[in-house]
């Protein structure tokens, strides 16, 4: 009779949750973000959120490994559902998410 070896059941149960893969590594990081603007302005309304929408998609695509899986834009606040591999750490791609949004609305108020 044949028992199957703890490595067999591991297996089986891997193929059947979506983990991602590193080279010597298994991983599911989602984090829940929530920012917001500086003193909580209700600023992202209308064209605007709609810039950031599209702004954060891009950013997230050129990320290696991110992930976006949920953005909703508040008029004070941004939630956002995202996938990180481990080798990033959450503060620097946000600082980085965040950084870039800034940048690109300040280049736009200015022209």
């Amino acid at each position: 009779m044949y028992q199957p070896r703890r490595c067999d059941a591991f297996r089986r149960y891997i193929k059947t949750r979506q983990f991602k893969k590193l080279s010597h590594s298994l991983y599911e990081c989602k984090y829940h973000v929530v920012f917001c603007p500086k003193y909580r302005y209700k600023i992202l309304q209308d064209e605007v959120a709609k810039d950031v929408t599209q702004q954060i998609y891009r950013l997230c695509e050129q990320k290696d490994g991110v992930e976006l899986i949920e953005l909703n834009v508040q008029k004070d606040h941004v939630h956002l559902a995202v996938s990180i591999p481990p080798k990033c750490a959450v503060s620097k791609f946000m600082g980085y998410l965040k950084g870039k949004v800034a940048l690109k609305r300040f280049d736009r108020i200015q022209n």
